[in-house]
């Protein structure tokens, strides 16, 4: 496993990029990051659950849910899909608001085809790098990151 996860050399301070290979190829993996019955099994880090309120996967369509931390916490969420170009990358934006967390990225997802396997690269990109700082403190977004793709693997590999 390849996961860059913090500023260094060709990475810009106000980005976390993870990065995974994944034994399954990439429609598949596209699959999982779309679909919804799958994304509730492994979206979000170690301990965290996810009820999916709504979810409309389309240049912009709205994707609203919570995460449910293992302290009992509930993260009201919401993104909006910019850009799907199946099965190669999703481009979506975290507007943050009044009624979800206070964070702001936008994200994209790629997807690589590498015999067979699937290299997926996770990149959040920040309005400032003091809040790419807040958000890796306050939400543990770094090592969340990896674990959330660690569990999209596990996942994979009961999807067959």
């Amino acid at each position: 496993m390849d996961a860059r996860n913090s500023p260094g050399a060709g990475q810009d301070a106000r980005t976390i990029v993870t990065t995974r290979v994944i034994d399954a190829p990439r429609e598949l993996v596209f699959e999982a990051w779309t679909n919804p019955k799958h994304l509730v099994q492994w979206f979000g880090p170690n301990g965290f659950s996810v009820t999916i309120r709504a979810i409309d996967v389309r240049p912009g369509g709205v994707w609203r849910f919570v995460m449910h931390g293992p302290d009992g916490v509930d993260y009201e969420n919401r993104i909006v899909y910019e850009e799907i170009v199946k099965p190669e990358r999703l481009v979506y934006s975290h507007p943050g608001g009044e009624d979800v967390e206070p964070v702001q990225s936008r994200v994209t997802v790629t997807f690589e085809e590498h015999d067979g396997k699937t290299k997926l690269t996770m990149r959040m990109l920040f309005p400032s790098a003091a809040e790419r700082d807040r958000v890796a403190e306050k939400y543990g977004a770094v090592e969340g990151g990896k674990q959330t793709l660690e569990r999209l693997a596990e996942h994979l590999a009961t999807m067959g």
